[in-house]
């Protein structure tokens, strides 16, 4: 979750002329009228985007905000969208962990920027400038004045304004119109070590910067979804990526979906009943809200309070050798009555520096946390689907391209009633 800081300035609205392109654009396509989908209900569909793996520094979120930070296991997996009339192609990070769609835009001159694609307003005929996150259409006045946000990143900051326009799923198949915050300033770190240009947030309304600003929902209540649904697969090494919007791939699914009810809206964050570690309950999630996690497809590792990451590095001492991953026991999460479990394999990154633990500590105080964060390892192992108009999270188990259960005994989704536990240190 982003750290927002705004304050009300007067800019000089510089006023340029729309080049021919754009312009040619006018006459040939007619601008669609509130809520601007490029899909009419009869038309309902589905689109699949390909999503790009790579090891690289990446953003993950650390008490409330985006931190950079490296380890070889974290993964970035980002893919297509395009902005504007004709439309202007970016990559971005697809994150249920944040609710706005960021992009630098032209306006950017910061190395951060100019690195990437910017976002090029003047080049849209359908662009539109905007005043005020909680006036999501009126446009920027002639004296400039206007909201400016303040993104924090941990090791960074964006600076941006408020901007509308079409926006584009894919190569364009599934569209609306949306607000976005459009860069003006970016730090280099760690905006000018990623591969991609921004980031498409796609977690519930509550995080966004207003209603307006949410993709997901406006592609929901325009009805140009199939369902309103989206899946996400997370690919291993060489192997394809993509998430889905519209629908989710039961051929990407080993198992039947485990479905959990999101407990409090913002996150998409449900309730987790235990902690098991070798089968053995560690008796860490009493009361009856039990633990709550948040599916995060913008964290590259797991997460979780610092207290409970301790007891499990000091439990599973993870031989920096890699000398005992073999012997290491399954880590499972109990949800909605089930066991999502992690193997070894899946928890522990090995590379030629040795093996480390993909487990980082995450303190977010109350009424927000305690919060543990279902991060890339286990986005790889489990596929997973957002479901907006049930306000659900579901779980299955990920079939990869050589399919075999990790754990070599098919325990990686189980019935707790199946699966024998017994309460740490009783």
């Amino acid at each position: 979750m982003a750290i927002h800081a705004r304050c009300i300035t007067t800019l000089y609205m510089k006023q340029l002329l729309c080049l021919t392109l754009a312009g040619l654009w006018r006459q040939t396509h007619a601008i669609i009228s509130a809520p601007q989908l490029f899909q009419t209900a009869e038309q309902k569909g589905s689109i699949v985007v390909p999503l790009v793996r790579r090891r690289k520094l990446g953003l993950t979120q650390v008490a409330g905000r985006r931190h950079g930070h490296r380890n070889n296991q974290a993964s970035e997996y980002y893919g297509q969208v395009t902005v504007g009339s004709p439309p202007q192609s970016f990559l971005v990070v697809f994150d249920t962990g944040s609710g706005n769609l960021l992009l630098p835009s032209k306006e950017c001159s910061d190395e951060a920027c100019s690195s990437h694609r910017r976002y090029d307003a003047a080049l849209s005929a359908t662009s539109m400038q905007i005043a005020y996150a909680d006036q999501p259409t009126r446009q920027v006045a002639r004296d400039g004045t206007r909201d400016i946000v303040t993104i924090t990143f941990g090791t960074g900051e964006m600076s941006g304004v408020y901007v509308r326009d079409n926006v584009c799923l894919g190569r364009g198949n599934i569209c609306s119109k949306v607000n976005f915050v459009a860069a003006t300033e970016e730090s280099d770190e760690p905006f000018s070590l990623v591969p991609f240009d921004g980031i498409l947030g796609l977690s519930l309304p509550q995080m966004s910067e207003g209603p307006a600003f949410s993709l997901l929902d406006d592609l929901v209540a325009g009805g140009v979804l199939k369902e309103s649904v989206f899946g996400v697969f997370f690919g291993n090494e060489g192997e394809d990526s993509e998430i889905s919007f519209g629908t989710f791939k039961r051929e990407l699914m080993s198992s039947p979906l485990v479905w959990a009810d999101v407990t409090v809206q913002g996150y998409w964050q449900v309730q987790m009943d235990e902690v098991l570690v070798g089968g053995e309950r560690q008796g860490l999630c009493t009361g009856g809200d039990g633990c709550q996690v948040a599916v995060d497809t913008g964290t590259s590792l797991l997460a979780g309070p610092s207290q409970v990451v301790h007891m499990l590095v000091s439990e599973l001492q993870v031989a920096s050798d890699c000398s005992n991953i073999d012997s290491l026991p399954d880590i499972g999460f109990v949800v909605s009555g089930r066991v999502l479990s992690l193997t070894a394999k899946d928890y522990v990154s090995q590379a030629s520096g040795g093996c480390t633990l993909g487990l980082m500590s995450l303190d977010i105080p109350p009424p927000k946390g305690p919060l543990f964060i279902f991060g890339d390892p286990f986005l790889r192992k489990f596929y997973t689907v957002y479901d907006r108009r049930n306000n659900r999270v579901g779980f299955a188990l990920a079939r990869h391209n050589t399919q075999v259960n990790a754990d070599g005994n098919g325990t990686s989704l189980l019935d707790v009633s199946r699966h024998s536990m017994h309460l740490r240190g009783k």
